[in-house]
């Protein structure tokens, strides 16, 4: 396999540090004589041939750009064999050999599909905030998110104490407690709610009762989007009411401000080092990889693998959550 010409896009959610992959996989194509193609919005764009030549100029001052310059989008079209066919047509008319989808699993879905179909080099950074991808112990825009929220609810806490406030705060996390746990234990959170515990609303309660008992005068109480203690984060709030009148409670929905903002000095440097390991990657002639970090050691994962294998959480952190909320 002789590659020459590498395609990029980023596909699904936009995460802080995308921008600074699409740099690393630019400027590393340039490094190796490489010609390098642009996709505009995913998969989407691909199908449409909306596509623009990059080089090492077009990416200057992207690094510190939070989202991503070459747009994401969800593409329905690109599920169906008529659409990945018009995308393959696409590319090979533009002259690409290979591919580098910047994405979570689902974009990584669409990758190996497409390789099966068409026999067409691919690989997958993973760029998503809610870290639930197996093969790296961290995702481009994780830690962004992780420190954004931190920002954020350390000020609410200031509101919180100064009011003797209750407050539940949503954060990111429909399918996984990765950001909701690191965030809780690192804002000093009373109570931390994941999926992946089915804590119940009565739990909750007991445990808030508990803290009020041994003095605690406010609470700073984490969710995440996905916990299944309650039909939402406000219908939790409407139960402590409920049981507890004279409390003093409010609700914080953090939202998409987690996913924007200009990415870490961690998410910075991981997107060049993964941008780096992707292209390379290919050149030797290899496809159908992740490129992830474990133990500060940057690797492979087989996409397939990387896709179903399943990301879980380190049950030492929910243990030192539950002995810091004493």
């Amino acid at each position: 396999m002789s590659v020459k010409k590498i395609a990029v896009l980023t596909s699904g959610g936009d995460a802080p540090g995308m921008n600074a992959a699409i740099r690393a996989v630019v400027r590393t194509c340039a490094y190796h004589n490489v010609e390098v193609l642009g996709v505009y919005r995913g998969y989407q764009g691909m199908i449409e041939g909306d596509f623009v030549e990059l080089n090492a100029r077009s990416v200057r001052d992207t690094i510190n750009k939070g989202g991503t310059f070459l747009k994401s989008a969800r593409s329905k079209e690109f599920r169906t064999p008529e659409g990945r066919k018009k995308a393959y047509e696409n590319l090979k008319k533009s002259g690409a050999d290979a591919l580098i989808v910047i994405g979570g699993d689902g974009s990584f879905t669409g990758a190996l599909l497409f390789n099966e179909e068409f026999n067409f080099p691919v690989m997958g950074i993973p760029g998503t905030i809610d870290n639930d991808i197996y093969g790296t112990s961290h995702t481009l825009g994780y830690d962004t998110a992780l420190n954004t929220a931190v920002e954020a609810i350390d000020k609410i806490r200031d509101t919180a104490s100064s009011h003797d406030r209750m407050f539940f705060i949503e954060v990111m996390g429909r399918d996984a407690g990765f950001i909701a746990l690191n965030t809780g234990i690192g804002v000093g959170a009373e109570r931390i709610l994941i999926p992946e515990e089915n804590t119940t609303a009565e739990e909750l309660l007991a445990d808030i009762e508990k803290g009020y008992a041994k003095g605690k005068t406010s609470n700073i109480i984490i969710v995440a989007e996905g916990d299944k203690s309650g039909k939402n984060v406000f219908q939790l709030k409407e139960y402590v009411e409920s049981k507890h009148p004279g409390f003093d409670i409010r609700v914080a929905i953090l939202g998409h401000m987690q996913r924007g903002g200009a990415p870490s000095c961690y998410d910075r440097v991981l997107a060049s080092r993964m941008g780096v390991k992707a292209v390379e990657t290919l050149l030797e002639g290899k496809s159908n990889y992740m490129v992830g970090v474990n133990n500060d050691v940057i690797d492979l994962t087989p996409l397939e693998k990387a896709i179903k294998g399943g990301s879980k959480l380190d049950m030492e952190l929910v243990r030192v959550a539950e002995i810091m909320s004493v």
